[in-house]
């Protein structure tokens, strides 16, 4: 399966390591954002004009850690920003040279590359979350599970082509984006940095330096926020802005969810239309939101606002076809689990069986938490999922495409990037005033990593007798 199917192999969370200390190295403000210097938590998504949503950013404040996965709507603090007319990017960009990086997953190029991704994968400490005294085993664990999953993954992959298509996809909309900016009378470079294969992150930073870009938009092409996801890219930026003096002073704006937006809204619910229109009895199709799914502890211990978020698109959605008088019924499942932790449910491929065996004929797959073609689209949902559904007793099957390059989403995105401009606020490099815990975390772990050493030295010295003994004892 693919990469993100793997965000399994984690201990339960003991703290929001996301990457919000990035706000303390770079403050993202608004017209009317009052700039603080605490260690609160500030969760920054760009809404829309839905009824439910009037354009709004809304920044929840570090409250206990199960109170954060709440929905954005029940927050106490709400700031108002205003739309970015034409005459305002004129006057922003008319003396600066305005990048957009877009962050995204990655995927092999070919099968060779296939174990080398899956070990970034899971090397990545947002993946398999292990206790802080237990992190130096965590590429040592990363080298044993991409070995172990590479035969299984390269087989996927082979089914698609031999390779993910993320790459092309990605390129294609950052030069859609780049076009629609231009439309909108904005002249921006366009850059796309992968977080486990190239063009890594760190590759499309260095172009940027090289590029003298004065101010920069991060823009996730992840709807949805989740600490797996935007989470561990802005991550990897926040390690980097910390150390790279070029990057203080730069004003940046960081856009982390945006599923909200009415352009990506209608976009969904234009492509759930159409599709719609291929079955027989329309009327009776039963839409199947399938999302990708992350354990439970994610959301339960780490407060992740993937589940609220996700529920929350899926409702504006249903409401936008509605509105155009679609009233099918329709579910949410999360797809992708791997291993013994608990994910989020339902679970896509146990909801297929459950709604065969209720008699559902019709069913209209849309994989909400992706805006490309990937591996889990592409292998999972289209070959996977489908023959379970035909086995299931579901007789007519379709699937959503992707938004990929949907000019009205394309159109939103630029849309998206001027309104995030005023908000890029000027990095200042963080001190290092952790230096102390720093060290005490050191020498626990050279502590532990004795006792690990010690205790494996002594099996392992042990072995043959022990062996012997059970050999023995089971005849």
């Amino acid at each position: 399966m693919d990469s993100m199917q793997t965000k399994l192999l984690s201990s339960k969370p003991t703290n929001l390591h996301i990457c919000h200390q990035f706000t303390n190295l770079c403050r993202i403000k608004t017209c009317a954002f009052p700039v603080r210097d605490d260690r609160s938590f500030k969760l920054v998504s760009h809404q829309n004009d839905s009824p439910a949503s009037q354009n709004l950013i809304y920044l929840p404040q570090r409250r206990h850690r199960h109170a954060i996965a709440t929905n954005a709507h029940s927050s106490a603090h709400t700031y108002i920003v205003d739309k970015c007319g034409s005459d305002q990017v004129h006057s922003i960009t008319k003396q600066e040279r305005v990048g957009v990086l877009l962050l995204n997953l990655g995927g092999p190029d070919n099968l060779d590359d296939v174990q080398p991704f899956l070990y970034n994968l899971f090397a990545d400490p947002d993946i398999i979350r292990l206790p802080r005294l237990f992190k130096f085993l965590q590429k040592p664990l990363a080298k044993l599970i991409s070995v172990l999953r590479a035969s299984k993954s390269k087989e996927a992959y082979a089914s698609i082509g031999g390779g993910s298509p993320l790459l092309r996809i990605t390129n294609e909309q950052a030069e859609a984006l780049k076009k629609a900016l231009q439309e909108k009378q904005l002249h921006a470079d366009i850059y796309v940095g992968m977080r486990y294969w190239h063009p890594f992150t760190e590759e499309a930073i260095d172009q940027i330096k090289k590029d003298h870009i004065t101010k920069l938009v991060i823009l996730p092409l992840y709807p949805q926020f989740s600490i797996s996801t935007s989470g561990s890219s802005i991550r990897v930026l926040n390690d980097i802005f910390r150390e790279d003096g070029y990057f203080e002073g730069l004003p940046i704006s960081i856009i982390e969810s945006w599923y909200q937006r009415d352009g990506y809204i209608k976009s969904m619910a234009d492509l759930i239309q159409r599709e719609l229109l291929s079955f027989p009895n329309s009327d009776e199709v039963m839409i199947f939101f399938s999302a990708h799914g992350v354990p439970v502890s994610y959301v339960e211990e780490a407060g992740d606002p993937y589940k609220a978020q996700m529920e929350d698109c899926v409702s504006l959605i249903i409401h936008e076809l509605k509105s155009r008088g679609v009233k099918n019924s329709h579910v949410l499942a999360y797809q992708s689990r791997v291993g013994p932790v608990q994910w989020l449910k339902p679970y896509t491929d146990e909801l297929i069986v459950e709604l065969g065996q209720q008699g559902v004929k019709s069913l209209l797959a849309v994989p909400i938490s992706f805006v490309s073609e990937h591996i889990e689209t592409l292998e999972e949902i289209d070959m996977e999922y489908k023959e379970l559904a035909l086995e299931s007793g579901i007789e007519n099957w379709g699937r959503v495409p992707a938004l990929n390059c949907t000019s009205s989403f394309i159109s939103d995105l630029a849309s998206l990037v001027i309104e995030a401009l005023p908000t890029a606020t000027a990095v200042a490099r963080a001190r290092n005033n952790n230096g102390n815990d720093k060290d005490e975390s050191d020498i626990m772990q050279y502590v532990v990593k004795m006792l690990f050493g010690s205790v494996i030295a002594f099996f392992l010295l042990f072995f043959p007798r022990f062996l012997s003994l059970f050999r023995n004892s089971s005849l």
